[in-house]
Parts: C-alpha cells; structure tokens; sequence
C-alpha cells in the first residue's frame, strides 16, 4: 500500500463534446482540477459513454481516442489522448469487482476531455470501467466501494457523467437553467453533503424531477461508483457548480472516507 494519503475519489460533469473548443467555467475548472488533486500513480476512469450489460474494464496497453460523437469541429476529430494504458490496474479491478476484462476498448469522450485538460502531458497510464444502466445505482455504490482500496494505493477514480443531463432541452450558450435542473441540482449537493449514500442509491424515488434532469440513466451512474469508493461513511466536498446550454449540469464532487482516509493521515 502506498504511503501517501489515499486519493479521492471523483465525479465530474464532462458537459457536450465541445466544452474543450469553448470558454467557459466548466473548462476552466476542469483545467485546473488537475493541479488540484495532484499526480495519481494511475487513472480508472468511469465514464458514462461505455455502458454494459456486466461490469467491463479496458485492458488496452494503448488504448485509442474514441471519438464517439457526429457533426461537431473537424478540430474535435483530430485531437488524440494518447495515454498509455494501464493493464495491471485493469486486472486488478476485474479481480476485485468480477469486471470483464476488455483488451481493445479506447478511451470515450466521457474520459478523454476531462482528462486532456486535466492532465494534458498524457503520462498517466489509464484505464476504462464501464457503466450498467440496467442495473440501478445502488448497485454502482455497492461496485465501487469493492473498489476503495485502489485510492489508497494512490490511484485516482474518476467518474464523469452530468449532474443534470438532458439532451432534449439543450440550448446552445444558454448558461442558466430552469427550476427543474436547479431543484435536482439542489437535491444532490445536500444529498451527497448529508452522506446518504442510500437516498443517491433509490434516486429516482428520493429526487425531484429525476427523469427530467436525466431522461436515461448512463449520466447519473458514474457518480455513484465515485460515491461507493469513498467507503460507507463518505464525506464530500463540492469542487464545482454550475450549467451549461441550460439543461447540462456542471457540477463535480470529491468523496473521501470519513473513517479510513483519516487514519491513512495519522
């Protein structure tokens, strides 16, 4: 184990494919998140854009830039995250939590944009976890905190999806948002703040507008992976809020463990 202080764990919104063309404060903040969290000795990446029947993880000793989107930049196209991959991590998730190793799977946009403006220089090896969308969140929190064990060997789990993600009433430039998107926004900073890991788990019953502020789940489900991670006595700290085109929420979390993140410090 490593003898540094156990890595948090991370949501963030990674918002439309072309958020790394644009000025804007989710840029930014993902620009500068890197240098906030320090160097990681290796990224699982859980990402919103691979989703699954069974949990999957990549393999890839070089894993390719997906661009996994049509009709935006020609600029978006060209760009590559060529990271190294990170086969051992990958297996050792699989031994951990059952995944189905993947040797082909690139890297989607859910990961690389995030990534290339948090760590530009690409040396980090990374690897890929898919999400289940037929299977429900508490089943993701209980995924990642099979997972925990990985931040204390300094390895950084980051879960990218949307805080509110709905595509159906996307305006482009429209940066404030409507009741529904604030109220579900809302309810998650106290959710998550209170460390109800249970109420993220039956979301869909505990939240106000859940289907409007995620018409279909895959968005939602990276958070819970990065909540479960943290342990079952998770304590959170907002890094980011804030929407985008309207109906893209913004927002990004760190989750530790109340309990042994703190004993990793004494």
């Amino acid at each position: 184990m490593s003898d540094t202080a156990p890595f948090p764990s991370v949501f963030v919104s990674h918002g439309a494919p072309t958020l790394i063309l644009e000025t804007s404060a989710g840029r930014d903040f993902l620009a500068g998140l890197g240098r906030k969290l320090g160097r990681p000795s290796a990224i699982l990446a859980v990402s919103a854009h691979w989703t699954t029947r069974v949990p999957a993880v990549s393999g890839a000793t070089a894993p390719e830039t997906v661009h996994d989107f049509y009709g935006f930049p020609d600029e978006l196209y060209r760009m590559r995250y060529a990271a190294p991959g990170a086969p051992a991590l990958a297996g050792r998730v699989a031994e951990m939590t059952g995944a189905v190793v993947d040797p082909s799977q690139g890297l989607d946009h859910g990961a690389w944009v995030p990534l290339m403006l948090m760590y530009p220089e690409a040396d980090i090896p990374v690897a890929q976890l898919s999400v289940m969308p037929y299977r429900s969140a508490a089943d993701h929190i209980a995924l990642g905190r099979l997972l925990e064990p990985l931040r204390r060997d300094g390895v950084l789990i980051l879960a990218s999806g949307g805080a509110v993600h709905n595509l159906r009433e996307f305006r482009f430039g429209g940066n404030s948002a409507a009741p529904w998107a604030t109220g579900f926004a809302g309810w998650l900073d106290r959710t998550l703040e209170a460390g109800d890991a249970d109420a993220v788990g039956n979301w869909l019953d505990a939240s106000p507008d859940a289907r409007r502020a995620h018409p279909t789940d895959e968005h939602f489900l990276p958070l819970p992976v990065a909540l479960g991670a943290a342990g079952p006595r998770p304590k959170t700290e907002r890094l980011h809020a804030g929407f985008e085109h309207g109906s893209l929420g913004m927002h990004a979390y760190a989750f530790t463990s109340a309990q042994t993140d703190a004993q990793a410090d004494a």
